[in-house]
């Protein structure tokens, strides 16, 4: 181990080997495109489009420039609007956030399962009040969020549901793919995502033609007809060249997937026999997860990354800074204190190398890594 310290590098994810696995099919689509010259919602666009709504299990799919984008237009899809609220996870990524705030709404933040970073829903019913309007599950890390005690919750009281699926792209959850459970899913289709474009983009999923009808409005300026405008809508539309991308990649997710499920076996094996110190990601009953990233805790984070930091590891940390902490949404009201699994999560939580291209003996290196601090 120590003779390696310098000059062994693992990647947090390596875009470069999966660009090389694919690139022969990568180019000409590319190509295509450029020949074409359709490079505003192009042919690409809605072949895209109806391929990721079939394999999403989903009556329709709408292209967006980026996941951020997917949610707002989906919070507004639905009607929500200035002065509701709309309950989403403590521990999510900020654009969750900032979407609701984006349409003028509140968000209203409950705390996680400890076992399996999901919203919990025994905290939801608590959070409701007149003014909420939504749910806003979160697949985060690729684990799917318990869909059916969130619906359940939400048809009792009259609730909108988005799923914000950007980290779960195929993700299952009792048989179903996520983003297609509720009124409409939002996927972030970011160059490092499962399904990732070559920059920003992402995709929207429902089985509701008139919310779908509503979201090619809002992503084109409000109009289906070229100076023609119905609402007051934006310019969110999906580049042609990154549809062509996603529609080589989509074909390609099934099996990634499944050899990030196959390295978060290994992980979690490997470390389970030589690490008693280090907690192990859990998933749901009935849920088949993604792996989006791969998560373990340690009560001294900090040193473990830098000890991996310098085994030539790099790793991440998903989030080091809850929402309700970050000077951003100060005016929430919430402090310290408030999201207690969040707020310990966030200190101990620590995101390991995960691509499907990871290399076992690599993964093998990260775990003695680990090993070696504890």
């Amino acid at each position: 181990m120590a003779s390696e310290i310098s000059t062994r590098k693992v990647p947090f994810v390596d875009l470069g080997a999966q660009y090389r696995s694919i690139q022969d099919e990568i180019e000409p689509a590319i190509s295509g495109v450029l020949e074409r010259c359709d490079f505003i919602l192009g042919d690409s666009v809605a072949q895209f489009e109806e391929e990721m709504a079939a394999y999403c299990e989903a009556g329709f799919a709408v292209g967006v420039d980026s996941g951020t984008s997917a949610l707002e237009l989906a919070l507004m899809a639905v009607g929500i609007e200035a002065g509701d609220e709309v309950i989403t996870a403590a521990n999510t990524f900020i654009a969750s956030a900032l979407a609701i705030s984006y349409v003028g709404a509140t968000p209203v933040l409950v705390d996680i399962d400890p076992n399996t970073y999901q919203m919990d829903p025994n905290l939801l019913e608590a959070a409701i009040s007149a003014r909420t309007k939504a749910i806003m599950p979160v697949h985060l890390y690729g684990q799917p969020a318990d869909m059916a005690a969130v619906t359940a919750i939400a048809r009792r009281h009259g609730l909108k549901i988005i799923e914000d699926a950007s980290q779960a792209h195929g993700a299952r959850s009792a048989g179903r793919r996520v983003g297609a459970l509720g009124d409409v899913g939002a996927f972030s289709l970011y160059p490092a995502k499962n399904l990732g474009a070559y920059g920003d983009a992402g995709v929207l999923v429902t089985n509701d033609q008139d919310v779908a009808d509503k979201l090619r409005l809002l992503r084109n300026y409000g109009s289906t007809r070229k100076y023609h405008h119905e609402v007051r809508g934006f310019n969110r539309r999906l580049d042609t060249l990154q549809a062509a991308v996603l529609r080589v990649k989509l074909a390609h997710l099934d099996s990634w997937n499944s050899a990030r499920r196959n390295h978060a076996e290994a992980y979690s094996r490997i470390l389970a026999e030589r690490v008693a110190a280090v907690e192990t990601p859990q998933s749901a009953a009935g849920t088949e997860p993604v792996y989006h990233v791969y998560v373990i805790r340690h009560d001294d984070r900090d040193g473990l990354q830098r000890h991996l930091t310098a085994h030539g590891i790099a790793t991440v940390i998903h989030y080091p800074m809850p929402i309700h902490l970050q000077p951003a949404y100060a005016d929430l009201g919430y402090g310290v204190g408030s999201f207690p699994v969040t707020e310990d999560y966030a200190n101990r939580i620590l995101s390991l190398p995960m691509y499907a291209e990871l290399e076992h003996r690599d993964l093998e290196y990260v775990c003695d890594a680990v090993a070696s601090f504890t």
